[in-house]
């Protein structure tokens, strides 16, 4: 069997509980199959055409497997960059810190993240060799053809309905929500086969989680978030249903404008909506932490000014170091930090120019020295449709090129995942 048909299959039990995909033509091939209408020669020839339909349809089904694989491996690439030599020094201060990545896009390709995979930048087994302690897997519900920095239309072929279509599941039936649920029940599934992974829904969960890492390095912690709050729908009941689902983290926007905040990527790019200001305020009571990252500058604006929580920017970067509509500008970076936040370094180029481990390292020292070591933290989009530099099972290469940066070790600690921790043992529920 083709390696893309084989991770294709091996991924076959994401599917949400109770759920049993609608396969009409498959259906009707079946049930034409066993009435018996025909005798002698038409018979044979409706068995022949029967049989050429089940043929193609299964290689349909191939094709389309391999096509979803095979387009992450093009859209999730590692590109060739200078990665510099860990020293012992360095390798042991990554081993010793607790690490925590505030955004990954990869629960969305359907890739079996329990098995090690040479396509993409995260599963299981990398985490664990990048010593990866926590590990916040977002999901994205649309992206607009294009996907430009500077403005998309609403209204715009979205194109994550491919992605939720390359297996039956409710993602590609239903709504945006049921996009929500088609990967909050990957993540189930995910923890259920795996002992040493935990999904994070509490305060009281991070630090079992802590206290497990220490004696066991193994274990792993997982937080669910969602990238724009188109997710959903308009419907205050889907932010209580999203929290009954594990969601401790949301996004007000992705990268087009919606009902709840404006879009930096947007074509209107206005501030936080009636509805919005609504939500966010539920957010905070519930235990789900603001994210900000692709919000328009108006909505910061309008979410600075009324949030009680630490606000965090979960992958991103700054203006001063790479200026461009995807980054933020030095006066919210503080402002996000005033409010005891986080900003969450990116590793691809639009988050800071460039993808090798000292690019990286050049935008968290300018962070550093703008908001100091406490408000910096890693946010590295992986398996977000971008080229990246490492994936995560080399992440102790950032750990080196953040002291090759000048960066004190005690710092670097801190930005590894002593930044994230305290935020969001703030930001859950107790």
């Amino acid at each position: 069997m083709p390696r893309a048909a084989r991770e294709v299959q091996a991924a076959e039990d994401d599917r949400v509980p109770g759920f049993a995909p609608a396969r009409p033509e498959r259906q009707a091939v079946q049930a034409a199959a066993a009435r018996p209408v025909l005798g002698g020669q038409g018979a044979r020839d409706l068995r022949r055409s029967l049989a050429a339909a089940g043929a193609v349809l299964a290689v349909v089904g191939i094709a389309w497997g391999a096509i979803a694989v095979n387009g992450e491996r093009y859209f999730n690439r590692v590109e060739d960059v200078p990665l510099p030599e860990v020293s012992a020094a360095a390798l042991a201060l990554h081993e010793a810190s607790f690490v925590a990545d505030l955004h990954a896009d990869s629960l969305l390709f359907g890739r079996d993240l329990a098995s090690r995979s040479a396509i993409g930048h995260v599963d299981l087994p990398r985490l664990h060799q990048g010593n990866v302690a926590l590990q916040v897997f977002a999901v994205a519900t649309s992206a607009p053809a294009g996907m430009n920095v500077d403005s998309n239309p609403r209204d715009a072929f979205d194109l994550l309905r491919i992605a939720y279509c390359v297996r039956p599941s409710r993602g590609c039936l239903g709504g945006m929500f049921a996009r929500v649920e088609t990967l909050a029940g990957r993540l189930a599934r995910l923890v259920e086969r795996d002992p040493d992974l935990v999904w994070v829904r509490s305060a009281s969960d991070l630090e079992a989680l802590r206290a497990r890492r220490a004696a066991d390095p193994r274990a792993l912690g997982a937080i669910l978030s969602i990238e724009g709050a188109q997710a959903l729908e308009d419907d205050p009941e889907n932010l209580e249903r999203a929290f009954a689902l594990g969601v401790r983290m949301i996004g007000l926007a992705h990268f087009t404008d919606n009902d709840y905040a404006g879009s930096a990527h947007g074509a209107e790019k206005g501030g936080l909506s009636e509805l919005g200001r609504r939500t966010l305020a539920r957010m905070e009571e519930l235990g789900i932490a603001v994210d900000v990252a692709h919000v328009a500058p108006a909505a910061i604006d309008d979410v600075l000014a009324i949030a009680h929580q630490p606000v965090v920017i979960s992958h991103g970067g700054l203006k001063g170091t790479c200026d461009n509509a995807r980054t933020t500008s030095d006066a919210h970076a503080r402002a996000i930090a005033e409010t005891g936040g986080v900003i969450g370094i990116g590793y691809w180029r639009e988050a800071v120019c460039g993808t090798a481990p000292s690019d990286i390292a050049r935008a968290i020292r300018y962070a550093v020295d703008l908001v100091g070591d406490e408000h910096v933290a890693l946010g590295s989009d992986y398996d977000g449709a971008i080229a990246v530099g490492f994936d995560t099972s080399h992440l102790a290469v950032l750990t080196q090129a953040m002291l090759d940066a000048g960066i004190p070790r005690e710092s670097i600690a801190k930005i590894l995942g002593g930044n994230a921790l305290r935020v969001l043992a703030a930001t859950l529920p107790r």
